[in-house]
């Protein structure tokens, strides 16, 4: 380097030391800022350019459908708007608030066990609109096997029971708008140990078709409804799809499910944030099979299980074992409910946000869903995984699903009667 050149780099980092270096970290600042606004993909200022006017809920369905035009099409709240609690103006802190401040309502439910055929014990559990109208919690206040009032069985997520957040928001709500309201806990949750060889995972059917034929027998004469959460919706649709028109429910809802478990393992383990999803989940199944170690030891590997780091590893070292499924990718495809969505015989509404962070709209079965007239599909910008807050102070979680759930089973029992 010649001493021209020299002399032209001392000129350049004489003038950068006089700039003061306050201007430094107000540009460092500046440059962290955006990275983590489009890392965290906050929304706030798209939403304050649009004039803080919420986006439209986007709606998927057959054109001659006779569930939109007879049910959807009077349903106020899904021709509506959701627009998010601004400071919570990104699907992370959405689904990460949920989770660490979900204020669930205070309310005990009655607990029955039901004993499945092969050994297996399923915990469900009641709240009753009597139980909120009143504010009392009678174990014994059992539902008559007359009553007509409309009944929803709710399917958790993975790893998710009775006593999460976001179940008890929707259970309330429900009980609190005249419904009863039954938790089907999956296998080894909800505080219930596993008592036969047989666990759940994404794609278990079974559990669900026959507590929902028990409750259909035991209770008659109360239109029955399903909503199934994430899993849980993933599990419902499968299931629909399955038994078809042998499906005894009036109307289901699905929300948030991932649809198709092989892109959704691709989706999860693509980015750093969703990488950190993908690890906390993970957490979440290890302490699911450690509640339940003596069977875990002797029915799959243990020790793969306590060295998983992603739900794939999970997957690999206890699901397809116990499964008895050859590959990870053979259980997700066989798992999956986005092939079962064109089978639905019965009215079914899906909700998923577009920036849920773990369950990606890369795998919504957009053209089944449009194939299939009892089918609708909505899909809100904005919400998160499972949150869908709204309200400057983000007090009124799941309000606009329990609105549209409860619009929309009212029109379903109205256009049945």
């Amino acid at each position: 380097m010649d001493e021209s050149s020299l002399n032209a780099y001392k000129q350049l980092f004489h003038a950068l030391s006089l700039i003061p270096i306050s201007h430094y970290v107000l540009a460092f600042t500046l440059i962290w800022a955006l990275f983590l606004y489009n890392f965290l993909e906050i929304h706030f200022f798209q939403d304050l350019f649009c004039a803080l006017r919420s986006a439209p809920v986007a709606l998927t369905f057959h054109p001659s459908s006779h569930i939109y035009h007879g049910v959807v099409s009077k349903c106020r709240i899904l021709h509506g708007s959701y627009f998010a609690t601004p400071w919570l103006s990104s699907p992370h802190f959405q689904t990460a608030f949920l989770n660490f401040f979900g204020n669930p309502p205070v309310f005990s439910y009655k607990r029955q066990l039901f004993h499945a055929s092969d050994g297996g014990t399923i915990a469900l559990d009641w709240l009753t609109s009597s139980d909120v109208s009143r504010g009392t919690f009678e174990m014994n206040d059992a539902v008559s096997k007359d009553d007509t009032t409309p009944l929803v069985v709710v399917i958790p997520g993975l790893t998710s029971d009775s006593t999460s957040a976001y179940i008890k928001h929707l259970a309330f709500g429900m009980a609190k708008r005249g419904w009863n309201v039954v938790i089907s806990n999956h296998r080894g949750l909800g505080g219930v140990s596993i008592t036969s060889d047989c666990f759940y995972n994404a794609g278990w059917t079974e559990d669900i078709r026959i507590v929902i034929d028990y409750l259909h027998h035991h209770y008659p004469k109360a239109p029955l409804f399903a909503v199934g959460t994430s899993i849980g919706a993933n599990i419902l649709v499968k299931y629909l799809g399955e038994d078809r028109e042998k499906v005894p429910v009036a109307g289901a809802l699905a929300i948030c499910s991932p649809w198709d478990l092989l892109i959704g393992d691709r989706f999860i383990c693509r980015r750093l944030v969703q990488k950190l999803y993908d690890r906390a989940i993970a957490i979440g199944l290890q302490g699911y099979a450690k509640l339940h170690e003596p069977r875990y030891s002797r029915l799959a590997n243990w020790e793969g299980i306590k060295k998983s780091c992603s739900i794939r590893d999970f997957d690999n070292s206890a699901t397809c074992l116990v499964g008895k499924f050859e590959t990870v990718d053979t259980y997700y495809r066989h798992c999956s409910s986005s092939s079962y969505v064109q089978n639905v015989s019965v009215p079914l509404l899906c909700i998923s946000a577009l920036d849920d962070p773990i369950c990606t709209r890369e795998a919504i079965p957009w053209d089944e869903c449009r194939a299939n007239k009892n089918i609708v599909l909505a899909t809100p910008q904005h919400g998160g995984h499972l949150a869908f807050f709204e309200g400057i102070t983000a007090s009124s979680l799941w309000q606009r699903i329990l609105n549209c759930s409860c619009q929309w089973d009212h029109l379903l029992i109205r256009v049945r009667t």
